[in-house]
């Protein structure tokens, strides 16, 4: 195949995000393109002083059904599809006097964008494209003759190739790619509509999932590599506009890896489980400290004593904005990002003297539920994100089950215990002190490892403390463990075969025990 280029003396233009227009109207009317276009697309190139031909005038038929129909001619779709390299297809165009086209700029009705408004059925239905995305595609498959153009922001170099020589045959190609890419989201959004809202079967109708899943990721970027060295690594972002860590903006350090991602993420979702000035320190998707305080200074101080020797090289989670003073704190120690919704002035010139450190500039979770994806081996999981809004989640409606009734001072430590564990790998068991993390023990295989781990993590600080396990003591070893360790008070779950015999080894250590009826696994 010839990779020349094609010079575009003759374009179909219909689209409905009129942006930019006029700079390629006068691009037209520089190089004398003969322009055929529909409706208020027509009008407003005229406007701007091309010389527009209607597309009934080529059609030889009138736009009807309210415009449902204008471009679904043969005269049209010919002339997008007719192969010129073929000389049987240009005898036809030639025996039935069909110009054909060298350029196609159309863009699609706003089908995302009025489902997002509350439209009714009908109006949602009436912005499903038909007549756009048949010529995209007709357009795409026969790029060898023909460039099409989606996007208003290709129209700068679209400009330059009208005035010069045409697009090569290699930019034609990705001129093709992007327009199937944009059929084919704009697809994946009308059938993820039907499938969940209008027409859900009745699995969807009882538990929510539809029957069909379609969606469409954009690279943003290619990381230096993966987990490891020898794995390949890329960011993907999704079209559904969500804010998150995948759109923060960096202010300053060296590019994001993969492991800054995850455990930046981790960090993000952490400190946002607090209404407080919170601070979340975190290595491997594990929590290094956590703690709340009247500022974000003082809370960093006390997360940052919780494993000092884990901080170093760990990723600060900030749910205020960075103050001076708490920058004067992160630089005085090796961090390999910080993200925050804000930084005060000044914030970001002291961090700014670390030149390796990563500045990220977030917008607050929107969605604290949502959906999260897991891809296992020949299939994907979802489900909705933990988050922790049940009754439980709350101290007023936990139940005590042993011992007596704390103070008002425990109780907001066990709130806080109970909050920041979440945030913790499963088998998780976490020790607090003062809206602070104390000891964490993460990821172990047993609850008894987990209470092990968090008591010696935290040491003396152990004795006086107060603990939150992510879920039952299956047996009353692990509870044991934190009793003997001088722990004064206890939150899990409940729902133990021997719950009983918890409670019973709670009333024997005079260890008071409260159950939240709610699990928070993170695997």
């Amino acid at each position: 195949m010839a990779t020349g280029h094609r010079r575009l003396r003759r374009a179909l233009v219909s689209v409905y995000d009129k942006s930019g227009l006029e700079e390629l109207a006068a691009a037209f009317v520089d190089a004398g393109v003969e322009v055929v276009s529909t409706g208020s697309t027509a009008d407003t190139l005229a406007r701007f002083g091309v010389a527009v031909t209607p597309v009934s005038t080529v059609t030889g038929f009138p736009e009807v059904l309210g415009g449902r129909v204008k471009t679904l001619h043969p005269r049209v779709h010919a002339g997008l599809l007719a192969d010129l390299r073929n000389a049987e297809h240009a005898a036809v165009l030639a025996e039935l006097d069909i110009e054909p086209f060298d350029l196609l700029v159309v863009n699609l009705y706003p089908f995302r964008e009025t489902v997002a408004s509350g439209a009714t059925e009908d109006e949602a239905i009436e912005q499903i494209d038909i007549g756009g995305p048949a010529m995209l595609r007709a357009a795409a498959k026969n790029h060898a003759s023909v460039a099409v153009v989606v996007s208003p922001g290709d129209y700068g170099d679209l400009a330059a190739a009208v005035r010069g020589s045409g697009y090569d045959l290699p930019a034609r190609r990705r001129l093709a790619a992007r327009a199937f890419a944009h059929t084919a989201s704009y697809d994946a959004a009308v059938a993820s509509w039907f499938a969940s809202v209008l027409a859900p079967d009745e699995t969807a109708k009882e538990s929510g999932w539809p029957d069909v899943l379609a969606a469409q990721w954009h690279r943003t970027s290619v990381l230096r590599y993966g987990e490891n060295p020898h794995q390949r690594a890329a960011l993907y972002v999704g079209e559904d506009g969500s804010t998150g860590l995948a759109s923060a903006q960096q202010l300053h350090g060296k590019p994001m890896s993969y492991n800054n991602y995850t455990d930046t993420d981790a960090a993000w979702r952490s400190v946002f489980d607090f209404a407080d000035p919170a601070v979340a320190i975190i290595k491997h998707a594990n929590p290094c400290g956590i703690a709340v305080a009247a500022t974000v200074a003082q809370a960093h101080r006390k997360a940052h004593a919780c494993d000092p020797v884990s901080a170093f090289g760990g990723v600060i989670a900030v749910n205020r904005p960075v103050s001076v003073e708490l920058a004067e704190q992160i630089a005085e120690i090796f961090t390999e990002v910080v993200v925050a919704p804000d930084y005060e002035p000044g914030a970001v010139e002291i961090l700014s003297r670390k030149p390796s450190i990563r500045l990220l500039l977030c917008a607050p979770p929107a969605h604290p539920r949502g959906v999260e994806m897991r891809q296992v081996s020949g299939g994907m999981l979802l489900q909705s994100r933990d988050a922790l809004d049940a009754a439980g989640d709350v101290t007023s409606g936990w139940t005590l089950e042993a011992g007596a009734p704390v103070d008002e001072t425990t109780l907001a430590d066990l709130g806080f215990a109970w909050r920041a564990v979440r945030s913790v790998k499963s088998n998780a068991i976490l020790l607090a002190a003062d809206g602070a993390t104390v000891g964490v023990g993460m990821g172990q295989v047993n609850r008894v490892d987990a209470a092990r781990l968090a008591v010696t993590r935290a040491g003396d600080r152990a004795k006086g403390s107060v603990a939150a396990s992510d879920a039952f003591f299956p047996f009353p070893d692990g509870f044991q463990v934190l009793a003997d360790a001088g722990v004064r008070a206890v939150v899990e779950p409940g729902g133990s075969v021997r719950d009983e015999d918890v409670i019973a080894a709670a009333r024997e250590s005079g260890v008071s025990l409260y159950f939240t009826g709610v699990r928070h696994f993170a695997h």
